[in-house]
Order: structure tokens, then sequence, then C-alpha cells
């Protein structure tokens, strides 16, 4: 009788471990994003550190820009610290749905091709290729004078979209980051350019008289911030403080900041 009562005892400690153990594991497997990024306290975002003035490093190695202070801002509002990831932009994508980090801030385009797999935050500002060329060439004048030539832009990006759609280009060539694109543009490798308006306006702002943007676009394009399509509640308090930054004025002055201009003003 003694040895069944201890035998039961056993038992039944072993059964409440159990049950303890599940309901540990169920109260984890329960956190939303949101809440998981709380608990955490960080939020973490991947970006591509060589994209002037969106993100890149300083003469001090630092990671600065516009989608950097604006990661910053967001990270304060939801009360957490924020961590960055770099990563090529050409596997960004992937690096997200294997959870390396809960969101992509990274001068990324909003297209219906990129909502098959990701969700978006609404557009925090209007993007648009351009194509920018060496100052004092001649030859090009519009985009229509790009017919024949040599273009560069970054591997897997919108800039890549839009120059390969272009027709009657002599050859596209692609580089995984945009900073390389512009080193063959300064050597004559290339003709021009393609890549976000933001970035063709920093690059000739910073390296005056050595380039030029042509004044058509060749598109118009949202950008936006990027989420796991299971992440509903990061993506709602994302977008919540998105609208908050744009109200205070906040994203108005690292617009003035990074490019030069108010791209909130109406």
């Amino acid at each position: 009788m003694i040895k069944l009562k201890k035998f039961m005892s056993i038992i039944l400690v072993v059964t409440m471990a159990s049950v303890l153990l599940v309901g540990c594991g169920q109260k984890k497997a329960k956190l939303n994003s949101l809440q998981a990024v709380k608990e955490s306290g960080k939020l973490t975002v991947g970006l591509d550190d060589s994209y002037p003035p969106m993100e890149f490093r300083d003469s001090k190695n630092k990671l600065v820009g516009f989608d950097v202070d604006l990661g910053d801002a967001v990270g304060k509002k939801l009360g957490v610290k924020t961590e960055y990831t770099s990563t090529d932009f050409n596997g960004i994508l992937l690096a997200l749905g294997s959870s390396k980090f809960n969101v992509i801030i990274s001068a990324m385009s909003i297209t219906d091709k990129r909502k098959k797999s990701i969700d978006f935050s609404d557009a925090y500002v209007m993007g648009g290729q351009v194509a920018a060329i060496k100052q004092g060439n001649t030859t090009i004048k519009s985009l229509a004078d790009l017919k024949g030539k040599v273009v560069s832009c970054q591997l897997g990006s919108t800039g890549d979209t839009a120059a390969t759609a272009m027709k009657g280009l002599k050859e596209v060539k692609r580089y995984d980051k945009i900073t390389e694109a512009f080193q063959e543009l300064t050597s004559g490798r290339v003709d021009a350019v393609i890549m976000d308006a933001q970035v063709g306006g920093y690059y000739v702002a910073k390296k005056a008289g050595q380039y030029q943007v042509l004044t058509e676009k060749i598109s118009e394009e949202p950008i936006g911030i990027g989420f796991k399509k299971e992440d509903k509640e990061l993506k709602v308090a994302v977008q919540k403080a998105l609208d908050e930054l744009k109200a205070d004025g906040t994203l108005s002055k690292l617009s003035q900041k990074w490019f030069g201009f108010d791209a909130y003003k109406k």
C-alpha cells in the first residue's frame, strides 16, 4: 500500500510538471508579433546598407540615412530599441521570411509582385525610378537618348525591373550595391544609372559637378515598410507610428535632412 501511494505521488508530480511545461509552451506560442517585439524590447530591421541617402555607412562606418532615422523613430513610438541587420537587397525578402528580422525598412517599393510574398505599410514616401548620367554628357538629354547605351542598376531592385523593361538598350549591368553602379558610371564603363529619385538627388547634391539626373521619370513608386504576412498586429502598430510621425512633422524634418526638400508638403 505504501509503495502504491509513493508510485501515485510520483505520477502526480510528473503529470503536474508536464502540465506546467505545456502551459508555458502554450503561453509563448500565443505571443503575437507585436507582443514578441515588446517582450524582447527591440524591433529588428533588415536593410541594405549601401543605398544613400536612405541607408548607408558614413566615413566612420556608422549606419545612417533616412530609413535608419525612420526606424529609430518607429521603435521609439513602440517603446523599444531598434536593431539593424544589413543584407544584400536581392535576398532581403527571403531573409524576412526566415525571420532574420521583424521588418524591412530599406527603400522598398510597393509592387504587386512583392505583395504576393509580404505585406506593406502605407507608403511613407513616394519614390520613382530616374536615370543619372555624368555631368556634361551632351549625348543624353532624355530617356529616348539611352537607346543603344549601357546602363547599370542594383540587382533585384525596381531599378533593375525598370531597366530590364526599357527598349533599345545595348546592355543592362547589374550590381549588388548601387555604389558599385555609380562607380561604373564614373569610370565610363556605363552611360547611365537607373535608381530611385531620392538616391539620384543625393548623388547630384553630394557629388557636385559629377552627375546630373534626367528630368523625365521612368516610373513613380510608393515606398513602404515590409512585413511577414502573418505579422498583422505588428503591422497595425507600425502603421499607427508612421501616421503619428507624419502628423507631428517628424517625417518632414527627416525629408529635409536627407533629401533637401519636404517630400510631405502638399
